[in-house]
């Protein structure tokens, strides 16, 4: 789709690149003819997980790239130097260094085992860290040089820390690379750190969220194509912090449905379409029965939610809802009124809710449908609230709005 290919000729070292994020750039880049450097640790096919450094070569010498496998596991430094020093032999340089390997547990502080945390803290930190080091000094002779960290803005509430403590900081540590690195190499080599808006469906984030979970994903695609964008800049663009959507809002994207995994369309085709889809996926996926399960209904009333929430209702109601739902499909989900123009979600509000309400997932769908009214619910002992009663009673008045729609 490009008049001119971009990245033609250049070379990319790419840490994690046999599947997921890592490949998808690896993918976007060997369509303009790139030479990708697949750096990761998977040589023979992983019990459950998808893909080596072969298969993911095989498919950027498919797309129109150059592929160069080879075994490294950012844990050792030695794999890092030999990887760096046979990408040059081959290619004559590395232009642009991709650090996307990166290990994950999101687990409290008591609950992380010690080999976790030093996992985390080896692959994620470190290994991000000496692999930039070992690039750097044919990095610098480059034309345009890129290093791309897959990590997020520093955020340093403690909310983003409470869950995932070990977590946090070893993210985080690829972004205090960002923040030194692109300062000391400023006019030499661009550093710059890239994150999803949403999830990102790939092969960890099922390991993570189980079944169902992509629904609440985005393609690989986006990210691939906001790195793109990223590295066919000139090195002076450095030391950013990029969120993709962001990005991809500022170069003139418009659609950002064509990402999901379940575009957000309320219309029925498009209903029946992703049913379609979804029972195919399941069906493909050989974990557990190959029915397809359809959405909870509890699920499925945030799916409605979401798709009538208005600015209007965000401007009248300023206020963070919690559910923490028990029985069938229960968990903790929310609903924010407060921010931007709104959104509703499984887990914790993205900022302190400003009503915890707990009750059954069956009466949480009674009342959504209209079924049980929450003042009934309430004296009734069924829902318990804590927090501001006002916007609480908020919520009543949108519900009588959404009922219509459910």
């Amino acid at each position: 789709s490009l008049p001119f290919r971009k990245l033609a000729g250049c070379t990319l070292f790419i840490t994690g690149a046999s599947r997921g994020i890592g490949k998808a750039i690896a993918l976007k880049a060997a369509k303009d003819g790139a030479n990708i450097v697949i750096a990761a640790k998977t040589a023979e096919t992983h019990p459950t997980l998808p893909g080596t450094i072969y298969t993911a070569a095989a498919e950027i010498e498919a797309a129109g790239g150059k592929a160069l496998p080879c075994i490294v596991n950012v844990r050792e430094e030695q794999q890092i130097i030999n990887a760096v020093e046979k990408a040059v032999k081959t290619f004559g340089g590395i232009d642009i260094l991709v650090n996307n390997a990166s290990a994950i547990s999101l687990t409290g502080t008591l609950e992380t085992e010690t080999k976790k945390v030093n996992l985390m803290m080896e692959v994620n930190v470190r290994g991000t860290y000496l692999t930039s080091k070992t690039c750097l000094p044919y990095l610098r002779k480059s034309r345009n040089p890129h290093i791309l960290n897959l990590s997020p803005p520093m955020n340093l509430n403690p909310l983003w820390f409470k869950n995932h403590c070990a977590y946090t900081i070893s993210k985080y540590g690829m972004s205090m690379c960002v923040l030194g690195m692109a300062e000391e190499f400023r006019g030499e080599v661009a550093v710059n750190a890239l994150w999803p808006k949403t999830a990102i469906h790939t092969a960890a984030m099922d390991m993570l969220g189980g079944a169902g979970i992509e629904k609440q994903c985005r393609k690989t695609d986006i990210i691939a194509d906001a790195a793109y964008c990223i590295l066919t800049k000139p090195k002076s663009f450095t030391g950013n912090f990029i969120i993709d959507e962001d990005l991809l809002r500022e170069e003139g994207v418009k659609d950002f449905d064509a990402y999901a995994i379940a575009p957000g369309k309320a219309d029925l085709e498009d209903e029946k379409e992703a049913s379609k889809e979804e029972k195919k996926l399941s069906e493909s996926h050989q974990e557990g029965p190959s029915e397809a399960k359809a959405l909870s209904p509890v699920a499925e009333t945030f799916r409605v939610i979401q798709g009538a929430m208005s600015e209007e209702y965000v401007r009248t109601t300023q206020g963070v809802y919690q559910f923490e739902l028990s029985g069938d499909e229960g968990g903790t989900w929310y609903i924010d009124l407060k921010t931007k123009s709104g959104s509703v979600g499984f887990g914790k509000p993205p900022v302190t809710a400003d009503v915890v309400m707990s009750m059954s997932s069956t009466d949480f769908v009674k009342m959504f449908t209209g079924k049980l009214k929450p003042t009934m619910a309430f004296m009734s002992g069924k829902l318990r609230i804590k927090g501001n009663m006002a916007l609480a009673i908020k919520l009543e008045k949108m519900l009588s709005k959404l009922n219509s729609k459910l």
